[in-house]
């Protein structure tokens, strides 16, 4: 590793203090144009939260270091591609709630790979047959007594933080996860850069808001042009810049040409004595 980056946990020890934030707009006439055309000549469904995580897992396969994270100083691969998102358990009353959607990717995934986990792991949560999820189940219980949560919440950090706190606990909460992407655009709200959370090992949060509209000039004429802005805060301790920026280049230009996920990639790079795989779900 190179000095400079050995030396930046030490400076920056937690993950708040390196947060950087970045803005994207993603041209959303070539989104809506895939969606519609995969719709009518494929009749496939597929919406541009889907494309922006297929893009992340493609982006990863190639930049193996951005998935990296950094746990008491020290840097660590992740064994795993994984995202987490919140959405509400009936979109038809928010007084239901929110829940926690959690899920792990194979680095070979396509768009239509990364659909059918995504759609798969929501209709476990808001299908006819979906029972509370063990985070529910986890909360009720610490909510039992007074005081509890407080206990339990310090009890796991403080088994995090010497690297003993219980798989399980890694596996279901979604502070352990390559990168959280928030949708703010389906509760009407503007884009956000939201913060990493010094708990666990996230160190990308996307935050995708409202469309936005700007006049451009395009061969000489004056036009509205629709654009998705997404906001995206990341963990600079965790690769160099030059790492981030190769990262960022594949995600736009898979943004700009999401017919390349239609296919698996060609190579896939792991880091060295961390390769992992994930099973495919049938769609």
């Amino acid at each position: 590793m190179d000095p400079i980056m050995r030396i930046t946990p030490y400076i920056m020890p937690m993950r708040c203090d390196a947060q950087v934030f970045l803005k994207h707009r993603v041209d959303l006439d070539v989104l809506f144009d895939y969606v519609r055309r995969q719709k009518l000549e494929k009749g496939e469904s597929i919406t541009y939260m889907q494309i922006i995580i297929a893009a992340y897992v493609r982006a990863i396969s190639h930049n193996p270091a951005v998935n990296r994270f950094i746990m008491n100083r020290q840097l660590f691969a992740r064994n795993n591609c994984s995202a987490a998102f919140t959405i509400l358990k009936n979109p038809g009353n928010i007084d239901v709630g929110e829940a926690v959607v959690k899920i792990k990717f194979d680095l070979t995934d396509t768009i239509y790979d990364v659909r059918d986990r995504v759609n798969a792991a929501v209709e476990t949560i808001r299908g006819e047959d979906a029972t509370p999820g063990f985070i529910d189940k986890l909360l009720r219980v610490v909510f039992a007594l007074p005081g509890l949560p407080a206990l339990v919440v310090g009890t796991i950090k403080l088994l995090d933080r010497y690297g003993i706190a219980p798989s399980v606990l890694m596996d279901e909460l979604p502070f352990y996860v390559g990168m959280y992407i928030t949708n703010t655009a389906s509760i009407r709200l503007h884009d956000v850069n939201h913060h990493l959370y010094n708990w666990g090992n996230v160190g990308l949060f996307f935050g995708m808001g409202l469309e936005e509209r700007t006049a451009v000039v395009e061969n000489g004429q004056a036009r509205m042009k629709r654009y998705l802005p997404v906001g995206i805060t990341a963990d600079e301790r965790v690769c160099s810049g030059a790492h981030y920026g190769r990262f960022f280049t594949d995600i736009r230009r898979y943004l700009e040409h999401p017919e390349l996920l239609e296919t698996p990639p060609e190579k896939v790079t792991f880091d060295e004595g961390c390769e992992y795989h994930e099973p495919k779900v049938k769609g």
